[in-house]
């Protein structure tokens, strides 16, 4: 008879974790006994050989999978595409990096087994839980901030809804799987904002643990994730995430242009004209860059691949500009106020700018 397929899938995302998934095997093992198990590591094709690690792991324990991502990149499209492939009746998501504490799989996995709850959290902010240990305090303070920021989104029902530790009904996870957002970090809070009726929540403490190897993920980019999540599921999905990144992005480069345009005329003696377009120039470079390196992060260009973007984002952008002064200035001429014109032109600017980007200069990017 062939096995069935277990009664856990444990879903552990993966970038340079190498060194660390064989000792999150030996854990897992020591505290699910009696369970049904399997761990799926997906890893975004990690320079560090992560996914080598995995299978030589496998080939050992029939309970390891791995599902290597290949010019894909970003932890909530890993979670989605592991949670996809398992036929489990619970899935777990959970880091490798070690700082989750895997003692506490047991009851979170009862919980659900009692019909207790649709998705069971691993909280640092309910008794018994704690993150002292394992961030430092510019993290602890951003977490904190994005809790209350996502708690405005979601409302009450789940206190640590950054937590990247929970443990959910795959036929829950797999009916609003469509609705979910694959670039970014904070897959917890875009399942509990995208479920509709709400999941049955429960919280199971834990103590966050100090990374023990590799570097943390939480970056600029986490950050920016982040906000262009609760922007996307605020808007009831109309700006995507990117979007928000992209157009924050373009007001930074309006600064550089004016700073350029002032420093040309004031400190070259310059005209107009020229101190214009070098502005222009140096701004749409800066974007570029930018962009490359934060909004389009997982699409990244580069060598020449990135001199050929760079020239194609100058057209696209060019594009944008005319589009931007025509119709701000038909607006003006409709007699419209001249701020209101003005908006308009951005607007249609930005929409522009991004939507051909994505299609031509970063393609594929979502």
């Amino acid at each position: 008879m062939p096995n069935a397929s277990p009664h856990v899938s444990i879903v552990a995302p993966t970038f340079n974790e190498a060194r660390n998934v064989a000792e999150l095997a030996r854990r897992l093992d020591a505290v699910l006994t009696g369970v049904d198990w399997e761990i799926i590591f997906v890893d975004d094709d990690s320079p560090d050989g992560t996914a080598r690690a995995v299978k030589e792991l496998a080939a050992r324990d029939s309970r390891v999978r791995c599902i290597r991502r290949v010019k894909r990149r970003g932890l909530s499209g890993a979670c989605i595409e592991g949670i996809l492939s398992s036929s489990a009746p619970i899935c777990v998501v959970m880091d490798a990096d070690l700082q989750h504490d895997e003692t506490i799989l047991p009851e979170m996995i009862a919980r659900l087994d009692r019909d207790e709850a649709d998705i069971v959290v691993g909280s640092r902010l309910v008794e018994g839980g704690s993150s002292s240990d394992g961030l430092t305090a510019p993290r602890l303070f951003a977490s904190n901030f994005a809790i209350r920021v996502a708690g405005l989104l979601v409302g009450a029902g789940v206190s640590d809804l950054t937590s990247g530790f929970f443990a959910v009904k795959r036929e829950k996870f797999e009916s609003m799987a469509p609705k979910l957002t694959t670039s970014g970090f904070k897959i917890l809070l875009d399942v509990l904002a995208s479920a509709a009726p709400p999941l049955r929540a429960s919280e199971v403490g834990y103590r966050f643990r100090s990374r023990l190897e590799g570097a943390s993920k939480f970056d600029l980019r986490a950050m920016s994730d982040f906000v262009g999540l609760v922007v996307h599921k605020a808007t009831g999905g109309v700006v995507p995430p990117r979007f928000v990144m992209f157009v924050a992005v373009g007001g930074l480069g309006v600064v550089l242009h004016l700073a350029a345009l002032r420093l040309a005329m004031d400190s070259a003696g310059a005209g107009f004209t020229e101190a214009q377009s070098f502005a222009t120039i140096a701004a749409m470079t800066f974007n570029f860059f930018v962009n490359n390196s934060l909004t389009y992060s997982d699409s990244k260009l580069k060598g020449w691949r990135a001199a050929l973007g760079l020239a194609q984002f100058y057209a696209v952008c060019g594009v944008g500009a005319v589009a931007n002064v025509g119709i701000a200035s038909w607006m003006f001429n409709m007699n419209e106020a001249w701020w209101l014109a003005a908006l308009a032109g951005v607007v249609m600017g930005s929409v522009w700018n991004y939507t051909m980007s994505s299609l031509f200069v970063w393609r594929g990017a979502e």
